[in-house]
Parts: C-alpha cells; sequence; structure tokens
C-alpha cells in the first residue's frame, strides 16, 4: 500500500482524464484501457488534484466545503489517493 505524505501534490498524470459523460449523467475517470466510475465523493477530491496544492490543503478545503471533521477527511482521502496511486491513475508529487 502507497503511504500518501500530507505534503504530496497529487495529480492526474498523463493520459489520465476526469470526464463528465453528459449522456449517462455520471462522471468517468479515463485511463489507458480503463474506465473508473468515481462516486460525487471522489470527484470532489480528484478535482482538487492539480499538481499544485497538498493533501493537506486538499483536505482543509474539504472540511470547510463540507464542514466535517479534518480528521476523517484526512483519512479517507489518503486511503483514496493510496488506492488510486496503485492503480496508477494518480501521480503523489
Amino acid at each position: 500500500m502507497t503511504e500518501v505524505s500530507s505534503d504530496a501534490t497529487p495529480s492526474l498524470p498523463r493520459g489520465v482524464r476526469l470526464r463528465r459523460d453528459e449522456v449517462r449523467n455520471q462522471w468517468l475517470l479515463l485511463a489507458p484501457e480503463r474506465v473508473l466510475h468515481p462516486d460525487a465523493i471522489a470527484v470532489a477530491v480528484l478535482e482538487r488534484c492539480d499538481g499544485v496544492r497538498t493533501v493537506s490543503a486538499i483536505v482543509d478545503d474539504l472540511a470547510t466545503a463540507y464542514a466535517a471533521p479534518r480528521e476523517t477527511i484526512e483519512t479517507d482521502v489518503k486511503a483514496m489517493l493510496a488506492d488510486l496511486a496503485n492503480k496508477r491513475v494518480l501521480d503523489l508529487g
């Protein structure tokens, strides 16, 4: 399992795109020879993975936006980012 640092700057690697499929009314994470269907929470995280913001900044932004406990969000975000990094659809920079 990949360890995700709070100082990491996650981004989508070359060839991976987050796209909205308007016909099916759903988000898609498109990668070479793969398609993932992220839920609304994953999309909120992925939209913030711009290669500039740190994991800590993303967690702070989500905690403010959703008025939720920072510790809970941090645990969930780091687990999700580690899973996506292991699937090679996210760079942790």
